[in-house]
């Protein structure tokens, strides 16, 4: 067989080859629309492969972005993985210093950035020792008159001083390609190192029927971010597959993606459950319908059965949960049935669309206890979730080797069952999980059943030290605008839907829950709110 490494160039090749005129439309930061193909993507990112060469920028350099999805986001994703440097995509969503305390971690030596983030960009320059060139993601008529930014570039001036002829070169796939920190939620964030072979599998399987389930006649619109975990691998996935790929940029309220969503033919989207919520909302509202988007996938946080099906009954779209992490590149599971549970009665096929799903191909895993014994799969014993495979971590960006089990298993941290048919449902994370009275209680599920509830908008449910059974869970909501509802009859409302030993203790009412800068619930801050408190 010919020895042909596996390479992120290697995608944008096959697309502008052989789907040259398939087309990229994306809503830019500075306003208005953006279309160009897939010919298109390929002058420009050859454009800047010669203007990262002329800005010193070499093999094993980490360039920085913080930017929506947009084209010209796109075209940094493989201007610099295909010519060996490492795209380091940040998340502009977290705290300023720990913005900081990655750029330095990471060393990136240029930073591409948006017009949205550009007072951003300005606070954290003083405290980014390690980047010598800035490069602002517009052209020149939207350029600033002033900026306290050293050496301001424009991208459209540094890719109109370049011609497009740029050889991508050939190095071994296991070389590292892109960097993504995790949110950091209880100490500061650690880098996941992707390889171009490891970027390459994962498209692939993704790609594949029982995951993302996309082909060529498919029009695709990402919500997930490119700075969040490389939007879960569409911006590699599409050129692969030649999809229309529609880049919201920063417009992700409900009306901006839904006027996208039918304007460009959308069939496929994926994004976290806040962003559905919102849209389901929207639509509720404005009595609106989907004329062609058929599958959405949710992932990023647990979505509430509720959603589910609110999806799939009122709008007609076939919603399917996901599980991954940053460490997984991201996708682990996805929530497709099998031809036998094709059979069951819808409110079984409900139940099993719930879980997180299975395995795609490429990611192996299993349930262990406190001792590192392997759990059946029978769907009622949970322990901890670990994962192995091509696309998953090994050592973390820049630290001591040393995050595996000695035989090789990734500790994802969070708890989990897996039942007799492989398909996987997230209790809890191992460090909110409630033990009352020697017995694991899920506060997953005990949030999602509340947010069930008609009057309820955000609920999260931690343990809180009791005197007789050690833990007992305090349930704390947001109501909707406008409802009221007691702690009595929020409590009355899991009669029957779990165990009574299961049922919170108690309900605390606020007006918002705190949460990371990835918009998940930071229990952590939960949980000091709540220090000392009396039953």
């Amino acid at each position: 067989m010919m020895n042909t490494p596996l390479r992120i160039a290697g995608l944008l090749e096959h697309a502008e080859k052989w789907h040259a005129d398939t087309e990229i439309v994306s809503r830019l930061a500075e306003g208005g629309l953006h279309r160009t193909t897939y010919a298109g993507l390929g002058r420009r990112s050859r454009q800047l492969a010669n203007a990262l060469q002329r800005l010193g920028i070499s093999s094993g350099n980490r360039v920085g972005t913080l930017a929506w999805n947009t084209h010209r986001h796109l075209e940094l994703y493989y201007a610099v993985s295909g010519s060996a440097a490492v795209c380091h995509t940040i998340n502009p969503r977290l705290f300023a210093e720990q913005l900081v305390y990655i750029i330095n971690h990471a060393e990136d030596r240029v930073l591409f950035f948006d017009l949205t983030f550009l007072p951003l960009v300005e606070k954290l320059a003083p405290s980014c020792p390690t980047v010598e060139t800035w490069v602002l993601m517009t052209d020149r008529a939207h350029m600033p008159e002033a900026t306290t930014l050293p050496d301001l570039r424009c991208y459209e001036d540094l890719l109109a001083a370049e011609n497009n002829e740029f050889e991508w070169p050939l190095f071994d796939e296991n070389t590292a390609s892109s960097l993504c920190y995790t949110s950091g939620t209880t100490d500061q964030p650690k880098g996941v190192l992707y390889s171009h072979r490891s970027t390459l599998l994962h498209s692939f399987a993704a790609g594949l029927p029982d995951c993302f389930n996309c082909s060529a006649r498919d029009v695709i619109l990402p919500v997930v971010p490119m700075f969040h975990v490389n939007a879960w691998g569409i911006p590699y996935l599409a050129p692969m597959l030649g999809c229309k790929l529609v880049l919201p940029g920063p417009g992700l309220d409900a009306a901006s993606l839904y006027e996208l969503f039918e304007t460009e033919g959308v069939t496929f989207t994926a994004g976290v459950p806040t962003i559905w919520f919102g849209l389901l909302t929207f639509m509720r509202e404005k009595q609106l319908r989907f004329s062609t988007l058929r599958q959405m996938i949710v992932g990023g946080a647990s979505c509430p059965p509720a959603l589910l099906r609110a999806f799939d009954e009122e709008l007609g779209v076939t919603i399917r949960h996901a599980w991954g992490m940053t460490e997984t590149s991201p996708l682990g599971t996805v929530c497709t049935l099998k031809p036998q549970q094709l059979r069951l009665s819808p409110d079984e096929q409900f139940a099993i669309q719930t879980k997180q799903g299975r395995v795609i191909f490429g990611v192996d895993m299993q349930i262990v206890n406190d001792e590192g014994r392997a759990l059946p799969h029978d769907g009622v014993a949970f322990g901890d979730l670990l994962v192995r495979g091509p696309f998953i971590v090994a050592d973390y960006f820049g630290t001591e080797p040393g995050q595996l089990t000695p035989d090789g298993w990734f500790r994802t941290g969070d708890v989990a069952t897996i039942d007799a048919a492989g398909f996987m449902q997230i209790t809890d994370r191992s460090k909110d999980v409630i033990k009352s009275g020697g017995e694991w209680i899920s506060s997953i599920e005990l949030e999602n059943l509340a947010v069930g509830h008609p009057s309820v908008a955000e609920a999260a449910v931690i343990g809180v030290p009791h005197p007789k059974w050690s833990e007992r869970p305090l349930l704390v909501v947001v109501r909707k605008p406008g409802q009221e509802i007691s702690q009595e009859e929020l409590l009355a409302y899991y009669d029957g839907k779990v165990a009574r030993w299961w049922v919170p203790e108690a309900v605390e009412f606020v007006n918002q829950l705190p949460h990371t800068a990835t918009g998940k619930l930071l229990k952590t801050q939960l949980r000091k709110d709540f220090d000392g408190y009396q039953w």
